[in-house]
């Protein structure tokens, strides 16, 4: 297998940075420093943070360091709407369209996240969980659908991966996975279609935990006196836990 270009080696590492934390909301991104770090030059680097812009992970601004995204509840929810559409359609798609070798494409890429279930990282179970629903949408035979996919997939992966970690439960994701492989290779849209609601359910909710838990933190950060009041984020994911949210669900 080829090598990736090193302009998308770099961004996935300053991808994983942003899905661990290292690189944080609202932190500038330093070309210069960063391509030290990475004992790269700074074309490359300049190209890598590119392609994490045209994903919504980082904003460029003009004649300063670009700086990790902060996409606000309204923003998150929006393109949950769109890419929970498009998934849905590159079901149905697939159903019709996919090849007995491209369905056999998507249930290996269920069976590789299974496999590493015991033994991989977060963010590699993550990024498995991710490319099995890439799959889907490429073997959907809609090169415009599969584009459009990654690009919303791309601008919802921090999101994602933050809402994750809330739910905890990878088995079900196993398990739904399992099940959407075999509708698809049932050519059964209606089965498809019922888990992939089920699987994708609540990511709003979640999202709004994530960005609640994440005002908490920067409001722990700044206070100090130590002994600030809850707001109104903090309110409301204590509401939603205690409804429930947050106790189940899956990756997506």
């Amino acid at each position: 297998m080829s090598l990736p270009p090193l302009p998308d080696h770099i961004a996935a590492e300053l991808r994983r940075k942003i899905l661990r934390g290292d690189l944080r909301p609202g932190q500038s991104v330093k070309e210069r420093d960063h391509a030290a770090e990475m004992g790269v030059s700074r074309t490359p680097m300049r190209e890598a943070i590119r392609i994490l812009a045209k994903e919504g992970l980082i904003e460029l601004r003009p004649a300063r360091s670009p700086v990790v995204a902060r996409p606000d509840l309204r923003e998150l929810c929006d393109s949950a709407e769109v890419l929970i559409a498009l998934e849905r359609l590159s079901g149905e798609l697939a159903c019709r369209n996919a090849s007995d070798a491209g369905l056999a494409r998507i249930a290996s890429a269920a069976q590789r996240m299974e496999d590493g279930f015991a033994t991989a990282e977060r963010i590699d179970s993550f990024e498995m969980d991710m490319a099995f629903h890439m799959a889907i949408a490429v073997e959907s035979g809609n090169a415009a659908l599969a584009r459009t996919h990654r690009a919303y997939l791309a601008r919802l992966w921090r999101a994602r991966f933050l809402a994750s970690r809330l739910k905890e439960r990878r088995q079900l994701a196993l398990e739904q996975h399992g099940q959407m492989v075999a509708a698809l290779v049932a050519r059964d849209v209606g089965a498809f279609t019922a888990v992939l609601g089920d699987h994708l359910a609540g990511l709003p909710d979640y999202f709004r935990l994530v960005l609640a838990g994440e005002a908490a933190e920067a409001g722990a950060e700044t206070s100090k006196d130590g002994g600030r009041r809850p707001g109104k984020d903090e309110d409301e994911t204590a509401a939603l836990r205690g409804e429930g949210i947050g106790e189940a669900g899956t990756s997506g």
